[in-house]
């Protein structure tokens, strides 16, 4: 079987550059478009279920729970990990989940453009083939 050429291998690099820069513009609209969709929760934030018992009772809430004071608080100037939603269902608590959810996909997004940048520094530095050391 022939060598491939020198110019067969820049081509080929050239045409792996192109499908990765094309995927990257592909992903970045995606992100765009959650964008639009509405707001991102806070990095790290999820939304958790917790218990009231009051009068033999016991009733269900939800919040919106960061790993740091993010939300501001309803009475004071000061920031809070919480944010109350009320009931399951309520419009707050939809726009938590949704909020949330954009957040997750998003910072996926971004973690496969990060990668997909590395692999164009690959290809355009010619790291992708390098030679070993000989073991001893």
């Amino acid at each position: 079987m022939p060598r491939p050429r020198a110019n067969d291998t820049q081509q080929d690099k050239l045409a792996r550059f192109e499908r990765i820069k094309k995927t990257i513009t592909a992903l970045e609209k995606q992100q765009a478009l959650l964008l639009k969709q509405g707001e991102l929760a806070a990095s790290g934030a999820w939304v958790a279920r917790y218990q009231v018992r009051q009068n033999l009772k016991k009733y269900w809430y939800y919040k919106l729970q960061a790993p740091i004071p993010y939300f501001q608080c309803a009475t004071s100037n000061k920031l809070s990990k919480y944010k109350h939603l009320g009931k399951a269902g309520t419009q707050e608590h939809i726009d938590a989940v949704m909020s949330v959810f954009r957040r997750s996909v998003s910072d996926e997004i971004q973690r496969i453009i990060h990668a997909l940048d590395d692999c164009l520094l690959d290809i355009s530095s010619g790291s992708e083939q390098e030679s070993e050391e000989p073991l001893d």
